[in-house]
């Protein structure tokens, strides 16, 4: 593995020549311009700091071994043994920031910028599967909570138990479907229900999808092609409950899809939503030119729910997490579960990039 030097220069210089745009009275002075080039350097930022990271720390073991080399440590055995000790700390930080490195210089989805909806499906188990369910919107909640995204719930299916048969949401932040898409698939879970008085350890599953949120202009629907009902919240929310009709249903009429939000007070703010869920639904089928991967995503990403399908699997008796696409198993599945997500997405990504660099050069 190997560090293209050509590829960073040109991404600082676009970084440089963006900086320098920002600067000028003439864009700011145009809102929209200013922020398509402000989102283009925010989606910059996090490459130039691993550029600088990883020329950093170069440049340190470089100075390291020109110390030891060249340097007046003479028959210091103590200050060598330091400075090996540093050099082999420095070495192991250069690996990981390469790693990192690579991930951002391989070419992506050019989706990877874009915001999500993220639906989660009881599957095999009945209530203990809704229950799982629950426990992964907890987990997604966690990891946004880290990575500094913004969570909305858009609509949900309670159960009586405090799991979900279904749950939808909006998740948007800075390049947050290169974190997420990963998550699509069945997951699996190993574990003692609640609803077990045995004690024996059933398998349940629930799956995701993960949909990159649409922009307006990505998806064109037609007035006409919709029905729209207003009806009253149902469920937890508070005393607003009931009052009004203020959750919305979407009928996309050619496609028989439906898209229902109520988490919202303002019946406009609900409509809101639930057109981005549909154009984000009816965006990922569009995507005819690239069919092989894309072609009726939402559908593949759901999937069955079959116990025999499965991306990755939560075993509580052993306290580990296997995410069977990438053979990597961790013990730790209480901080997982609360949103440590970063481990798995990393070797994912990695794995991803490693791919897509073998067949570049096929």
């Amino acid at each position: 593995m190997s560090i293209d030097k050509s590829k960073t220069d040109l991404i600082k210089a676009k970084y440089e020549e963006l900086t320098g745009t920002l600067s000028d009275p003439a864009v700011a002075s145009r809102p929209e311009e200013y922020t398509k080039y402000s989102k283009e350097l925010a989606a910059l930022n996090p490459q130039v700091e691993a550029i600088r990271s990883y020329e950093a720390c170069e440049k340190e073991i470089q100075g390291i071994l020109d110390l030891l080399e060249n340097g007046d440590l003479g028959g210091d055995d103590e200050m060598r043994s330091l400075a090996n000790a540093e050099l082999a700390d420095a070495k192991d930080r250069l690996n990981s920031l390469e790693k990192e490195l690579m991930i951002y210089l391989t070419p992506g989805d050019p989706r990877d910028s874009r915001s999500v909806i993220l639906e989660i499906r009881a599957g095999a188990g009945g209530e203990e599967s809704a229950l799982f369910a629950s426990d992964l919107m907890k987990m997604y909640k966690g990891y946004a909570a880290i990575k500094g995204f913004d969570v909305s719930i858009v609509d949900a299916s309670p159960t009586e138990l405090g799991g979900y048969k279904e749950i939808v949401a909006e998740i948007d932040g800075p390049r947050v479907y290169s974190r997420m898409k990963f998550e699509s698939g069945v997951h699996r879970v190993q574990r003692v229900p609640v609803t077990e008085s045995g004690g024996r350890v059933h398998t349940s599953t629930a799956t995701v999808a993960v949909l990159p949120k649409a922009e307006p202009t990505d998806v064109e629907i037609n007035p006409s092609d919709l029905k729209i009902d207003r009806f009253r919240s149902s469920g937890a929310g508070g005393q607003h409950i009931n009052k009004t009709s203020s959750a919305i249903r979407i009928t996309h009429l050619p496609t028989g899809m439906v898209v229902t939000c109520q988490d919202e007070r303002s019946q406009i703010q609900n409509k809101e939503k639930a057109l981005e869920v549909l154009q984000s639904r009816l965006w990922a089928i569009a995507q005819q030119a690239d069919a092989d991967r894309h072609n009726d995503e939402r559908k593949s990403q759901v999937g069955t729910g079959d116990r025999s399908e499965r991306i990755r699997t939560y075993n509580y008796h052993q306290g580990r997490v296997t995410d069977h696409r990438i053979g990597l198993t961790l013990y730790k599945l209480d901080q997982i579960l609360a949103g440590d997500l970063d481990e798995i997405v990393d070797a994912l990504t990695l794995a991803q990039a490693a791919e897509n660099a073998g067949s570049s050069e096929d």
